[in-house]
């Protein structure tokens, strides 16, 4: 098994248990860490490079975790989506995907979207399990091109999305996993996002979803924002007003010993007064 938790090589004809990473690794580590922020609900910090955590081997996480996502969601629609149904792999009819690996199929072809799926899924396991671009020893480099392969890894994922969504929501909808998807598809874009990994052009498909989910986004961090800066307003009205008060407490002493002063000098003259009229 290596470090990010790839096993033997799926079966194409049906989906393989979900990949994940072994314990007590880096890799399962960072998993954990996915995990524990999804509980949360913040996507947003999901996404985020944990601080002191290499860019690369967070990559590496999320592409398996983004793998095992896309190959549930679909697995649930392989007896819905079929050659009859699907004979082409598209997202609408404005958008059509034809495969090519640059290795046993050099020159793009038409195939049905199950098919499509099947050569995809393949092509990730294959890129996933070879040591030599996700190292399996703890502390390995990663490739110099390391980045290039998931960001063409995560681009053939979303054309899965996009083919669910133009194809089979109604499906999705009906089965009652159109949360599951969305949640899944979110976290998807955020992250894609976050680390630019995905040309916009490439979205185009699901353009208005995506645009939905950055504004989303966007309309939080500027809550995030307005709330930062009513929050530093209230911390520099709390330290004026120390101020103020520490202000007053010293000047309350500063009175107190004033007067103090002023009460033993009038003792003092007095008693001055009443030793003169002794003599």
């Amino acid at each position: 098994m290596s470090l990010f938790g790839i096993g033997s090589s799926r079966n194409q004809k049906t989906f393989g248990p979900k990949k994940g990473a072994p314990s007590g690794s880096k890799g399962a580590e960072l998993e954990k860490h996915i995990h524990e922020t999804l509980g949360s609900g913040n996507l947003r910090e999901v996404v985020r490079l944990p601080p002191g955590e290499d860019l690369n081997e967070w990559l590496a996480v999320n592409t398996v975790d983004f793998f095992n996502q896309v190959n549930i969601l679909y697995g649930t629609l392989t007896e819905f989506c079929t050659p009859t149904t699907c004979p082409t792999m598209n997202a609408g009819p404005r958008y059509e995907y034809r495969w090519a690996d640059g290795v046993a199929i050099k020159r793009p072809i038409e195939v049905s979207a199950p098919k499509y799926v099947d050569y995809l899924m393949d092509w990730v396991e294959k890129q996933l399990d070879d040591e030599s671009i996700f190292p399996q020893k703890l502390g390995a480099p990663f490739p110099a091109n390391f980045q290039d392969i998931v960001k063409t890894v995560l681009k053939r994922l979303f054309r899965v999305y996009a083919h669910i969504y133009h194809s089979h929501f109604k499906k999705i909808v009906s089965l009652k996993e159109e949360a599951h998807l969305n949640t899944c598809f979110k976290h998807f874009v955020l992250f894609t996002w976050e680390f630019q990994l995905i040309d916009k052009g490439e979205l185009a498909p699901l353009y208005e979803l995506v645009e939905s989910i950055l504004q989303a986004l966007d309309h939080l961090n500027c809550c995030l924002s307005f709330h930062s800066l009513v929050c530093f307003s209230c911390r520099m009205i709390q330290g004026i007003l120390v101020s103020v008060h520490c202000f007053v407490c010293v000047f309350e002493q500063m009175l107190i010993v004033f007067w103090r002063f002023i009460f033993s000098f009038e003792v003092f003259k007095d008693f001055c007064a009443v030793a003169v009229q002794n003599c």
